[in-house]
């Protein structure tokens, strides 16, 4: 086996994408879209509940912040499985 071809192989071997790995498993960019507005609704939820309760108000508005920092991971996810798609 010649020089290139040996580097070649190692470098496909070496070279994992997530993201392929992702859409192997069936995951699509409409999944991860979906699953962004999912957090933005339950992060609005949860602010909302919060809003009614008095003693634990501080944890329900991290809870609220912290799931709502998860939409634009979904739909940064969705748009490089679109470009995988």
């Amino acid at each position: 086996m010649s020089t290139k071809r040996q580097m070649q192989k190692a470098a496909e071997a070496t070279a994992w994408n997530p993201l392929s790995l992702l859409s192997g498993w069936g995951i699509r960019s409409s999944h991860a879209y979906t699953a962004g507005f999912v957090s933005i609704a339950i992060s609005f939820l949860s602010w909302l509940i919060s809003r009614k309760k008095d003693d634990a108000k501080p944890q329900s508005d991290r809870w609220g912040l912290f799931v709502g920092e998860w939409a634009p991971t979904f739909f940064a996810l969705g748009i490089a499985l679109k470009h995988e798609e």
